[in-house]
């Protein structure tokens, strides 16, 4: 296909057929045309589930050279689109068309990643202990494990990410790497982006012949859809990247399940970044500054954008905040993902503001689906009296807390829920409290950072995006980096099978 304009037709991708329905809603781009989407319903989530079950007789068996082919067509497809993904990406949510073609390279680059990791093969963990007859006092079995893709997966698309967190992104890449079919429910805030992507899909399954029931997009719906959704009884696993109230729901849902099933949901986080002593006192303007830069990018609608920052008071914090305040104050106003999510930034921005022994140092008004930064500042005791203070607002808002002593930056860090991540700003002199404070940000955080920004998450073998609740559902589990395969497989063991019936990676032992 050559990269022509695109026009939503608006219709449910199920099993390979385009599904078009009576009910319909608009989406609500930034700039551009209104364009009309089916409402998704129960009876497409039973439609699609039953195809992707069906598919997964033949899909799960599939070679994983097989797969890698699959996904590297994928990829393929998704850049013969990549003007015309650009353009509805950017009408859609707002963001420059830069952004959109770095994480459509980045979508592209993930689904490679996962193709060249299952051709690698050591993901199956594979392991054979050989009979022993003559063992005594009793003989040992012939033993071989591998891992085995676990059925159907749901995915939900993320509103702040179009490409890399949506239909085709890491969630879909990594289950369909494993040998799971996919149900993705489209999020409202993009279903151009999601439909023009999930084309590309569909393409790449007819170029490599896989089974139609693989892959199949519901768009829309009312909150029914996402619960017929995790609660069918096909479906073995979900991804969610979201909101920690409506994330919550959903694992709930799951967990109350006939059979429950895991949901590997990422819901909210600060990104806490505490300033050692040594750093402020050299470089306090420098790291107010990148700190600004880091909480403003992409108008903070990043899960890992840094939303505290712990520093120790006195005169290198007063720079800190000044050149924080200073950067900050020059930004202008940003197009926010959609009206809900500017509404829900300006409502947390005066939350905060309210509360005990707050002091403004930014604030701002904000139009419909605007983002202005805001700046507070507070005392350690008032942050860690205060539960507003602690709750994630989604935009570029930041608060220093500022403690008395080292003492109290540990009492800090330990106040902390799940994250993902933490970091840290230190010099060579701050090392012994940063020995202290390492432990602690560990046990808090999936991934822990020093003297960089942790907006921006590199899709490699070593990438760790989750943590401890809330940050995600699932401590042990990633959903960014080749790691994240393992979600969607679990380990079986064949005792004693005839190597003419075993799979074929299991078969050559």
């Amino acid at each position: 296909m050559t990269d022509t304009p695109f026009t939503p037709h608006g219709g449910h991708l199920i099993a390979g057929q385009w599904i078009q329905t009576e009910a319909r809603f608009p989406n609500e781009p930034a700039h551009g045309p209104v364009h009309q989407f089916s409402v998704g319903t129960v009876e497409l989530v039973d439609q699609a589930c039953r195809a992707a079950e069906e598919a997964f007789a033949d899909y799960g068996a599939t070679t994983r050279e097989a797969r890698a082919d699959f996904l590297d067509a994928i990829a393929e497809e998704i850049e013969a689109r990549a003007e015309a993904i650009t353009a509805i990406g950017t009408a859609e949510t707002g963001l420059p068309a830069a952004r959109l073609q770095g994480e459509r390279g980045r979508t592209t680059g993930q689904l490679r990643l996962f193709a060249d990791h299952i051709r690698d093969g050591r993901y199956l963990d594979v392991r054979h202990d050989p009979a022993l007859p003559d063992r005594q006092p009793l003989p040992r079995p012939d033993l071989r494990m591998m891992q085995r893709p676990i059925g159907p997966v749901a995915v939900f698309g993320a509103s702040n990410f179009p490409l890399a967190f949506s239909t085709a992104g890491g969630d879909t890449a990594a289950a369909l790497a494993a040998g799971c079919p996919v149900v993705v429910k489209g999020h409202s805030a993009h279903p151009g982006t999601g439909e023009i992507v999930a084309e590309a899909i569909h393409a790449a399954i007819a170029r490599t012949g896989m089974p139609a029931g693989v892959f199949s997009l519901i768009q829309g719906g009312r909150r029914d859809v996402g619960q017929a959704l995790v609660q069918h009884p096909l479906i073995r696993a979900v991804g969610f990247t979201g909101s920690l109230g409506g994330g919550r729901a959903l694992f709930d849902l799951c967990a109350a399940r006939p059979e429950p099933i895991p949901f590997f949901g990422e819901l909210g986080s600060v990104n806490p970044m505490f300033v050692l002593p040594g750093a402020a006192a050299t470089r306090a303007e420098a790291l107010g500054q990148g700190w600004a830069g880091s909480l403003s990018m992409g108008a903070g609608q990043f899960c890992t954008n840094p939303g505290i920052a712990v520093i120790e008071e006195g005169e290198a914090a007063e720079i800190f905040a000044q050149a924080t305040a200073t950067a900050l104050s020059a930004s202008g106003a940003q197009v926010m993902l959609t009206e809900g999510i500017g509404r829900a930034y300006a409502d947390g921005a005066a939350h905060v503001g309210a509360a005990s022994g707050v002091e403004a140092l930014v604030s701002a008004t904000c139009g419909p689906r605007e983002a202005r930064p805001f700046l507070f500042r507070v005392s350690a005791a008032d942050w860690l009296a205060s539960e507003v203070l602690r709750e994630e607002v989604f935009g570029p808002l930041g608060v220093i807390v500022t403690v008395a002593d080292e003492a109290q930056m540990l009492e800090v860090a330990r106040a902390f829920s799940g994250q993902l991540t933490a970091t840290l700003q230190m010099d060579g002199s701050d090392a012994t409290l940063g020995r202290r404070l390492l432990p602690v940000l560990e046990r808090m955080a999936g991934r822990v950072l020093a003297n960089g920004f942790p907006t921006g998450v590199e899709v490699c073998d070593s990438m760790v995006h989750g943590g401890p609740y809330p940050a995600s559902t699932n401590f042990g589990a990633t959903s960014v980096g080749t790691l994240s395969i393992r979600r969607f497989l679990r380990p079986v063991c064949y005792q004693d099978i005839p190597a003419s019936i075993l799979p074929e990676d299991l078969s050559d032992l």
